[in-house]
């Protein structure tokens, strides 16, 4: 028996969307967030658990993480010439389960007898091909999926909020549970790669559900409701030198390519700060459990308001609104940065800020897509994707890197049990300094991002376009 069907959204256009294939399509999103949680915990786990030197290992993070983000630009050119009538996007989840839970657990079976140089280009290759290669061979089509999957930028948005509340469970689960988790097996490398088996088997188990529910046309098949195609496999492709040129020339896009850079700064400085904050400035590094516990309750309050917020003020005063709120609760920090208790109150006004972006990333960039169409005629969406993931790698890996460059140029000893003064600034400037400037050049860029009240005429200009 057929399920009713449904409906339209508040701009009028069809629904294709049930709960569960939002719950399926997040899970995607819960697999990526695993996999760069885990990498986001290397830079602790090998300087305090393998004992390898900070600086050596923030360069060979972002020389791993540029040549990851040229893979993504390829990966998008390749999606992007798939043969007509053969699904472009869905394949590759499939395709990329086993190999990413076999390269997870190769992270951390670094070696012990090994020379420094010899770890170092084990942790090089192992880096490459779980983020350049499997890593953007899920992320370029699973990003691609959100657009072709709905018309609607309501779908879109929930999307986004699904895949995000997903991502953010995986994350705070390595978040709050890395540290107490393998402690408890003994604190040392065996315990770290018993924990990434785990994750490992996780990951694969999602990213089948994934596969299996994932669709790659806005078509409600649990209905007899059949709208537009958008996936367009007749869309002729474009060179890969045109399409680069039409993306630059395309102004939103740009603001979002510089967005997610900096975005992706944050997350990967956030994402491998806690442990030594917690350890140099607090005395316990088993507090990034509690910090982590406490940082749900701003996440849950975001993702349950984010539907709200999108619904009163729009995508783009949503984010700028957010962005004030994280230049606030940052500065603050400044005033007392060892007490515990004060910065974890203003951490979670911090948190909350970051949860709009992670939820409508992907609706800024589906509306510069759509702007694609409006300005060149081609969408170009999984190119689009996979250069706007460019920067987004940049902007990770230099986050990632930022950390043990500041502890190298402070002579940082993952081993010594006295804190330096210049240790303990170094801390400060990537925990407290790097976000709250972060926060200003995301707020000054969203200031430019108009296109949301533009793109309803413009839609309308390209159906007249199409009906001619």
């Amino acid at each position: 028996m057929s399920k009713k069907p449904l409906g339209l959204d508040n701009n009028g256009v069809q629904r294709v969307m049930r709960k569960s294939d939002f719950f399926a399509d997040s899970l995607g999103q819960f697999a990526l967030n695993a996999i760069s949680g885990l990498v986001g915990q290397l830079t602790y786990f090998y300087t305090d658990k393998v004992g390898m030197a900070a600086g050596a290992v923030a360069t060979v993070f972002f020389i791993c993480k540029i040549i990851d983000a040229f893979t993504d630009i390829i990966m998008g050119n390749i999606v992007d010439h798939t043969p007509p009538g053969r699904e472009k996007y869905r394949p590759w989840i499939l395709r990329m389960a086993i190999p990413a839970a076999i390269v997870i657990v190769a992270l951390f079976t670094v070696p012990g007898g090994l020379p420094d140089t010899m770890k170092l280009a084990y942790m090089f290759i192992t880096n490459i091909l779980l983020t350049a290669v499997i890593y953007t061979a899920i992320c370029i089509p699973y990003a691609s999926i959100q657009v072709v999957r709905t018309n609607s930028q309501q779908e879109r948005a929930l999307m986004g909020t699904w895949r995000s509340a997903a991502g953010y469970v995986s994350g705070m689960i390595i978040a709050i549970g890395i540290i107490p988790i393998t402690n408890a097996l003994g604190g040392n490398q065996n315990a770290w790669i018993k924990f990434a088996v785990g994750f490992a088997l996780t990951v694969v188990l999602a990213l089948l559900i994934c596969y299996l529910k994932s669709k790659e046309t806005a078509a409600d098949s649990k209905s007899e409701v059949q709208v537009e195609d958008i996936h367009n496999n007749d869309e002729e492709p474009v060179s890969f030198a045109q399409a680069i040129s039409n993306l630059f020339h395309n102004k939103y896009w740009v603001l979002v390519l510089l967005m997610g850079f900096m975005v992706n700064v944050s997350y990967g400085v956030n994402g491998a700060s806690g442990s030594y904050y917690c350890k140099w400035i607090y005395g316990n590094d088993n507090l990034t459990a509690i910090l982590g516990g406490v940082g749900l309750i701003p996440t849950f309050l975001g993702f349950g308001l984010i539907g709200v917020m999108v619904k009163k003020l729009g995508v783009t005063k949503t984010l700028r609104l957010s962005f004030i709120i994280g230049i606030v609760a940052t500065a603050l920090r400044i005033i007392d940065p060892t007490n515990f208790v004060y910065n974890t109150v203003l951490g979670c006004f911090s948190t909350f800020a970051t949860i709009p972006m992670m939820c409508l990333q992907g609706v800024l960039t589906a509306m510069s897509i759509d702007y694609n169409e409006y300005k060149f005629g081609k969408r170009m969406v999984a190119t689009s994707q996979s250069a706007s993931s460019f920067g987004m790698k940049i902007g990770s890996g230099i986050g990632a890197s930022v950390i043990g460059w500041c502890l190298a140029v402070a002579h940082y000893d993952g081993f010594a049990t006295v804190l330096t003064p210049a240790v303990r600034q170094a801390i400060y400037t990537f925990c407290i300094y790097i976000p709250l400037a972060l926060f200003v050049f995301l707020f000054i860029l969203m200031l430019r991002f108009d296109l949301e009240a533009k793109l309803p005429e413009y839609k309308k200009e390209i159906e007249a376009r199409k009906a001619k």
